[in-house]
């Protein structure tokens, strides 16, 4: 398979203008996803070195300072990967006739965030946030990663019918 060309990722990841069928939402959705993927991964790997205890450890650990440095470019990326999705997915939504296609490109992305934020949160606070809020996150994630990608990858528009 080839690459896609510079003019073809910047049309698909720097601009919310323009229009995509399914086809090609499905396919910038899945190189977005290889670059996510692999950092995750890595993130998971490096996660447990963000544990670093003053009155047990040393002062300077090199593992930490790996870990964190890679947080700070993870968390570069994942905000990058986001804008692309919503620009990505805004030119769909714009074919499928919604009224605020910015709007909704926009839902699954910051609701990914927030179940960031709150399972994140949630484990230092524990004592004054129970875990139902974090599970109720869970699901409206799941349920709004559902319908995008019902509504983008599956949903045909009337163009694509005829």
């Amino acid at each position: 398979m080839e690459l896609p060309s510079r003019e073809r990722l910047s049309f698909l990841y720097r601009t919310e203008e323009g229009s995509l069928d399914r086809a090609g939402w499905r396919c910038g959705v899945a190189g977005l996803l290889a670059v996510l993927v692999p950092l995750t991964l890595i993130w998971l790997a490096l996660f447990p070195y963000t544990d670093h205890d003053l009155s047990k450890d040393p002062f300077f650990v090199w593992q930490t300072v790996v870990a964190y440095a890679y947080l700070a470019l993870y968390s570069l990326a994942v905000l990058l990967i986001a804008v692309s999705f919503v620009n990505l997915s805004a030119k769909r939504f714009r074919v499928l006739g919604r009224p605020a296609p910015l709007v909704f490109a926009g839902l699954l992305p910051f609701a990914l965030l927030v179940a960031g934020a709150m399972h994140w949160l949630q484990p230092r606070v524990a004592e004054v946030m129970p875990y139902w809020p974090v599970a109720l996150t869970d699901l409206a994630l799941a349920a709004v990663a559902l319908w995008t990608g019902y509504e983008l990858g599956v949903r045909e528009s009337g163009d694509e019918k005829k």
